[in-house]
Protein backbone atom coordinates (compact mmCIF):
# COMPACT_ATOMS: atom_id res chain seq x y z
CA UNK A 1 0.00 0.00 0.00
CA UNK A 2 1.63 3.37 -1.05
CA UNK A 3 2.70 6.00 1.69
CA UNK A 4 1.01 8.65 0.18
CA UNK A 5 -2.58 7.63 1.33
CA UNK A 6 -3.85 9.72 4.97
CA UNK A 7 -5.70 7.91 7.36
CA UNK A 8 -7.64 10.38 9.41
CA UNK A 9 -5.70 9.94 12.75
CA UNK A 10 -8.68 8.95 15.07
CA UNK A 11 -9.24 5.99 12.77
CA UNK A 12 -6.11 4.37 11.97
CA UNK A 13 -6.49 1.77 9.29
CA UNK A 14 -5.18 -1.60 10.06
CA UNK A 15 -3.00 -2.83 7.36
CA UNK A 16 -4.10 -6.05 5.47
CA UNK A 17 -2.08 -8.70 5.56
CA UNK A 18 -0.61 -9.72 2.34
CA UNK A 19 -1.96 -13.39 0.66
CA UNK A 20 1.53 -15.16 1.52
CA UNK A 21 1.23 -14.35 5.12
CA UNK A 22 -2.38 -15.28 4.73
CA UNK A 23 -1.48 -18.35 3.38
CA UNK A 24 1.51 -18.85 5.61
CA UNK A 25 -0.95 -17.81 9.03
CA UNK A 26 -3.63 -20.45 7.23
CA UNK A 27 -1.41 -23.57 7.52
CA UNK A 28 0.43 -22.74 10.56
CA UNK A 29 3.68 -22.89 8.55
CA UNK A 30 6.29 -22.67 11.01
CA UNK A 31 4.14 -26.00 13.01
CA UNK A 32 4.49 -27.50 9.40
CA UNK A 33 8.43 -26.63 9.11
CA UNK A 34 8.52 -28.33 12.57
CA UNK A 35 6.73 -31.47 10.82
CA UNK A 36 9.19 -31.21 8.05
CA UNK A 37 11.89 -31.01 10.03
CA UNK A 38 11.52 -34.39 11.62
CA UNK A 39 10.29 -36.13 8.58
CA UNK A 40 13.48 -34.66 7.27
CA UNK A 41 15.61 -36.79 10.12
CA UNK A 42 14.08 -39.53 9.77
CA UNK A 43 15.02 -39.65 5.92
CA UNK A 44 19.08 -38.83 6.56
CA UNK A 45 18.89 -41.25 10.18
CA UNK A 46 17.57 -43.89 7.58
CA UNK A 47 20.11 -43.25 4.78
CA UNK A 48 23.42 -44.63 4.32
CA UNK A 49 26.88 -43.64 3.86
CA UNK A 50 25.50 -41.48 0.94
CA UNK A 51 22.37 -39.13 1.41
CA UNK A 52 19.72 -39.55 -1.80
CA UNK A 53 19.00 -35.25 -1.77
CA UNK A 54 16.57 -35.95 -4.40
CA UNK A 55 14.12 -38.08 -2.35
CA UNK A 56 15.55 -36.30 0.63
CA UNK A 57 13.87 -33.14 -0.83
CA UNK A 58 10.53 -34.71 -2.52
CA UNK A 59 10.13 -36.25 1.21
CA UNK A 60 10.11 -33.07 2.79
CA UNK A 61 7.96 -30.72 0.49
CA UNK A 62 5.27 -33.92 0.05
CA UNK A 63 5.13 -33.76 4.22
CA UNK A 64 5.14 -30.44 3.99
CA UNK A 65 2.15 -30.33 1.52
CA UNK A 66 0.03 -32.82 3.77
CA UNK A 67 1.12 -31.09 7.31
CA UNK A 68 0.03 -27.78 5.59
CA UNK A 69 -3.45 -29.36 4.31
CA UNK A 70 -3.99 -30.99 8.18
CA UNK A 71 -3.67 -27.83 9.72
CA UNK A 72 -5.51 -25.73 7.05
CA UNK A 73 -8.70 -28.02 7.89
CA UNK A 74 -8.51 -27.87 11.16
CA UNK A 75 -8.35 -24.06 10.96
CA UNK A 76 -11.50 -23.84 8.81
CA UNK A 77 -13.39 -26.31 11.03
CA UNK A 78 -12.05 -24.83 14.58
CA UNK A 79 -13.27 -21.40 12.98
CA UNK A 80 -16.35 -20.61 15.57
CA UNK A 81 -13.81 -21.52 18.74
CA UNK A 82 -10.66 -20.33 17.25
CA UNK A 83 -12.70 -16.40 17.55
CA UNK A 84 -13.54 -17.28 21.10
CA UNK A 85 -9.78 -17.05 22.00
CA UNK A 86 -7.36 -14.30 22.09
CA UNK A 87 -4.31 -16.62 20.96
CA UNK A 88 -6.26 -17.34 17.75
CA UNK A 89 -9.17 -14.86 16.81
CA UNK A 90 -6.60 -13.38 14.44
CA UNK A 91 -5.86 -16.19 12.21
CA UNK A 92 -7.14 -15.20 8.94
CA UNK A 93 -10.33 -17.34 8.64
CA UNK A 94 -11.62 -16.41 12.21
CA UNK A 95 -10.67 -12.59 11.96
CA UNK A 96 -12.72 -12.84 8.56
CA UNK A 97 -9.38 -12.52 6.41
CA UNK A 98 -10.45 -15.24 4.42
CA UNK A 99 -13.54 -17.23 3.22
CA UNK A 100 -14.01 -20.48 3.86
CA UNK A 101 -14.36 -21.90 0.97
CA UNK A 102 -11.06 -20.43 -0.02
CA UNK A 103 -9.18 -22.21 2.62
CA UNK A 104 -10.99 -25.48 1.71
CA UNK A 105 -9.59 -25.23 -2.02
CA UNK A 106 -5.74 -24.58 -0.68
CA UNK A 107 -6.45 -27.16 1.61
CA UNK A 108 -7.70 -29.92 -0.58
CA UNK A 109 -5.24 -28.77 -3.12
CA UNK A 110 -2.02 -29.10 -0.53
CA UNK A 111 -3.02 -32.68 0.95
CA UNK A 112 -4.03 -33.87 -2.72
CA UNK A 113 -0.74 -32.76 -4.07
CA UNK A 114 1.52 -34.01 -1.39
CA UNK A 115 0.24 -37.34 -1.38
CA UNK A 116 0.31 -37.26 -4.67
CA UNK A 117 3.97 -35.86 -4.78
CA UNK A 118 5.15 -38.84 -2.37
CA UNK A 119 3.33 -41.66 -4.49
CA UNK A 120 4.80 -41.01 -7.73
CA UNK A 121 8.54 -39.16 -6.28
CA UNK A 122 9.28 -41.08 -3.74
CA UNK A 123 7.00 -44.61 -2.71
CA UNK A 124 3.69 -45.39 -1.73
CA UNK A 125 4.94 -46.33 1.93
CA UNK A 126 5.58 -42.57 2.61
CA UNK A 127 2.30 -41.63 0.81
CA UNK A 128 0.40 -44.25 3.07
CA UNK A 129 1.58 -42.61 6.46
CA UNK A 130 1.44 -38.92 5.00
CA UNK A 131 -2.51 -40.07 4.30
CA UNK A 132 -2.89 -41.74 7.79
CA UNK A 133 -1.00 -38.76 9.47
CA UNK A 134 -3.47 -36.60 7.54
CA UNK A 135 -6.45 -38.58 8.33
CA UNK A 136 -5.91 -39.12 12.15
CA UNK A 137 -5.18 -34.93 12.37
CA UNK A 138 -8.68 -34.61 10.62
CA UNK A 139 -10.99 -37.63 11.24
CA UNK A 140 -9.61 -38.36 15.11
CA UNK A 141 -7.66 -35.14 16.83
CA UNK A 142 -9.58 -32.26 15.60
CA UNK A 143 -12.96 -33.49 16.64
CA UNK A 144 -12.17 -34.68 19.67
CA UNK A 145 -10.71 -31.97 21.05
CA UNK A 146 -13.55 -30.35 22.60
CA UNK A 147 -14.81 -33.78 23.39
CA UNK A 148 -12.02 -35.32 25.85
CA UNK A 149 -9.04 -34.52 27.20
CA UNK A 150 -7.31 -37.75 25.13
CA UNK A 151 -7.29 -36.05 22.61
CA UNK A 152 -3.79 -34.81 23.55
CA UNK A 153 -2.89 -38.51 23.11
CA UNK A 154 -3.94 -38.54 19.30
CA UNK A 155 -2.31 -35.19 18.20
CA UNK A 156 1.01 -36.82 20.23
CA UNK A 157 0.33 -40.40 17.92
CA UNK A 158 -0.13 -37.42 14.79
CA UNK A 159 3.27 -36.00 15.41
CA UNK A 160 5.25 -38.98 15.65
CA UNK A 161 4.34 -40.49 12.29
CA UNK A 162 6.59 -37.70 10.11
CA UNK A 163 10.17 -39.29 11.15
CA UNK A 164 8.28 -42.93 9.84
CA UNK A 165 7.12 -41.17 6.50
CA UNK A 166 10.84 -39.87 6.73
CA UNK A 167 12.02 -43.55 7.48
CA UNK A 168 10.24 -45.41 4.80
CA UNK A 169 11.11 -43.00 1.86
CA UNK A 170 14.73 -44.58 2.17
CA UNK A 171 14.10 -47.83 3.78
CA UNK A 172 10.32 -48.87 2.48
CA UNK A 173 9.97 -50.53 5.76
CA UNK A 174 10.10 -49.73 9.49
CA UNK A 175 12.44 -50.68 11.50
CA UNK A 176 13.64 -49.77 15.32
CA UNK A 177 15.88 -46.94 14.53
CA UNK A 178 12.59 -45.12 12.85
CA UNK A 179 10.17 -46.19 15.87
CA UNK A 180 12.71 -44.83 18.48
CA UNK A 181 12.79 -41.33 16.02
CA UNK A 182 8.98 -41.70 16.73
CA UNK A 183 8.81 -42.11 19.86
CA UNK A 184 11.24 -39.16 20.80
CA UNK A 185 8.54 -37.66 18.63
CA UNK A 186 5.63 -38.63 20.71
CA UNK A 187 6.67 -38.41 24.18
CA UNK A 188 8.40 -34.80 23.29
CA UNK A 189 4.94 -33.64 22.49
CA UNK A 190 3.41 -34.45 25.70
CA UNK A 191 5.37 -31.85 27.94
CA UNK A 192 5.32 -29.07 25.02
CA UNK A 193 1.45 -29.54 24.32
CA UNK A 194 0.36 -29.61 28.18
CA UNK A 195 2.81 -27.01 29.33
CA UNK A 196 0.92 -24.98 26.68
CA UNK A 197 -2.77 -25.93 27.56
CA UNK A 198 -1.61 -25.03 30.91
CA UNK A 199 -0.78 -21.27 30.15
CA UNK A 200 -3.50 -20.92 27.83
CA UNK A 201 -6.26 -22.94 29.72
CA UNK A 202 -8.66 -20.58 30.28
CA UNK A 203 -8.96 -19.47 26.84
CA UNK A 204 -9.37 -23.05 25.95
CA UNK A 205 -12.11 -23.45 28.61
CA UNK A 206 -14.03 -20.24 27.30
CA UNK A 207 -13.54 -21.99 23.40
CA UNK A 208 -14.91 -25.03 24.54
CA UNK A 209 -12.15 -27.12 23.69
CA UNK A 210 -11.55 -30.30 26.55
CA UNK A 211 -7.94 -29.96 27.66
CA UNK A 212 -6.29 -31.67 30.52
CA UNK A 213 -5.39 -28.18 32.76
CA UNK A 214 -9.42 -27.46 32.71
CA UNK A 215 -10.87 -30.43 34.19
CA UNK A 216 -11.07 -31.43 38.01
CA UNK A 217 -7.68 -32.38 38.81
CA UNK A 218 -5.93 -31.55 36.08
CA UNK A 219 -3.69 -28.79 36.82
CA UNK A 220 -1.60 -31.11 39.26
CA UNK A 221 -1.96 -34.06 36.03
CA UNK A 222 -0.21 -31.75 33.65
CA UNK A 223 2.43 -31.46 36.07
CA UNK A 224 3.16 -34.32 36.95
CA UNK A 225 2.65 -35.32 33.36
CA UNK A 226 5.29 -33.27 32.21
CA UNK A 227 7.74 -34.05 34.54
CA UNK A 228 7.15 -38.02 33.84
CA UNK A 229 7.62 -37.22 30.03
CA UNK A 230 10.73 -35.37 30.18
CA UNK A 231 12.25 -37.69 32.36
CA UNK A 232 11.19 -40.32 30.04
CA UNK A 233 12.89 -38.62 27.04
CA UNK A 234 16.40 -39.02 28.68
CA UNK A 235 16.42 -42.81 28.27
CA UNK A 236 14.57 -43.10 24.94
CA UNK A 237 17.07 -40.31 23.52
CA UNK A 238 19.63 -42.90 24.54
CA UNK A 239 19.04 -45.45 22.74
CA UNK A 240 20.03 -43.52 19.39
CA UNK A 241 23.35 -44.25 20.91
CA UNK A 242 22.79 -47.43 22.16
CA UNK A 243 21.65 -49.18 19.09
CA UNK A 244 24.88 -46.96 17.30
CA UNK A 245 22.59 -44.72 15.25
CA UNK A 246 24.46 -42.00 16.55
CA UNK A 247 27.79 -41.07 18.45
CA UNK A 248 28.74 -40.14 21.69
CA UNK A 249 29.29 -36.19 20.78
CA UNK A 250 25.05 -36.71 20.24
CA UNK A 251 24.94 -38.52 23.45
CA UNK A 252 26.50 -36.02 25.60
CA UNK A 253 24.37 -33.28 24.24
CA UNK A 254 20.99 -35.59 24.77
CA UNK A 255 21.77 -36.38 28.02
CA UNK A 256 22.78 -32.72 28.67
CA UNK A 257 19.76 -31.71 27.13
CA UNK A 258 17.61 -34.00 28.69
CA UNK A 259 18.47 -33.05 31.97
CA UNK A 260 18.01 -29.39 31.79
CA UNK A 261 14.85 -29.94 30.16
CA UNK A 262 13.40 -32.36 33.18
CA UNK A 263 15.00 -29.49 35.55
CA UNK A 264 12.72 -26.99 33.76
CA UNK A 265 9.34 -29.62 33.99
CA UNK A 266 11.01 -30.01 37.76
CA UNK A 267 10.06 -26.22 38.26
CA UNK A 268 6.81 -26.27 36.78
CA UNK A 269 5.94 -29.27 38.83
CA UNK A 270 7.40 -27.90 42.35
CA UNK A 271 6.12 -23.93 41.60
CA UNK A 272 2.98 -24.15 39.69
CA UNK A 273 3.07 -21.01 37.73
CA UNK A 274 2.95 -19.06 34.72
CA UNK A 275 6.16 -18.15 34.84
CA UNK A 276 7.46 -22.10 35.13
CA UNK A 277 4.95 -23.57 32.77
CA UNK A 278 6.11 -21.07 30.45
CA UNK A 279 9.70 -21.63 30.89
CA UNK A 280 9.18 -25.65 30.25
CA UNK A 281 7.14 -24.21 27.21
CA UNK A 282 10.39 -22.51 25.41
CA UNK A 283 12.86 -25.39 26.79
CA UNK A 284 10.79 -27.31 24.91
CA UNK A 285 10.85 -25.81 21.92
CA UNK A 286 14.85 -25.50 22.37
CA UNK A 287 15.00 -28.66 23.26
CA UNK A 288 14.13 -30.91 20.11
CA UNK A 289 16.23 -29.29 17.37
CA UNK A 290 19.04 -29.44 19.43
CA UNK A 291 18.52 -32.91 19.97
CA UNK A 292 17.77 -33.52 16.39
CA UNK A 293 20.68 -31.47 14.91
CA UNK A 294 22.98 -33.44 17.07
CA UNK A 295 21.90 -36.58 15.85
CA UNK A 296 22.12 -35.68 12.24
CA UNK A 297 25.55 -34.37 12.71
CA UNK A 298 26.77 -37.22 14.71
CA UNK A 299 24.83 -40.24 12.83
CA UNK A 300 26.51 -43.15 12.38
CA UNK A 301 25.57 -44.58 8.59
CA UNK A 302 24.25 -48.44 8.91
CA UNK A 303 26.43 -50.91 8.98
CA UNK A 304 24.47 -53.01 7.36
CA UNK A 305 24.42 -50.63 4.24
CA UNK A 306 28.28 -50.15 3.90
CA UNK A 307 28.84 -53.98 4.06
CA UNK A 308 26.83 -54.58 1.06
CA UNK A 309 28.29 -51.70 -0.99
CA UNK A 310 31.74 -53.03 -0.07
CA UNK A 311 31.24 -56.58 -0.71
CA UNK A 312 32.27 -58.01 -4.05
Amino acid sequence: MSDTITQSPATPAAPTPGLLRLYADLVKFRLSLLVVVTSGVGCIMASGPSIDWLTLLWTVLGTLACASAANAINQIVETRRDALMHRTRGRPIPSGAMSPVHGWIVAVLLGYGGVFLLAMLVNLYAAGLALLTLLLYVLAYTPLKPVTTFNTLIGAVVGGIPPLIGWVAVTEHLSIGGWILGGLLFVWQLPHFLSLAWLYREQYELAGFRMLPSVRGGENAVCEATLISTLLLIPLSLLSVTLHQAGMVYGVVALAAGVWFSWKAMMFYKHRSRPTARGAFLASLLYLPVLLLAMVLDRVPHIETIYVELAP
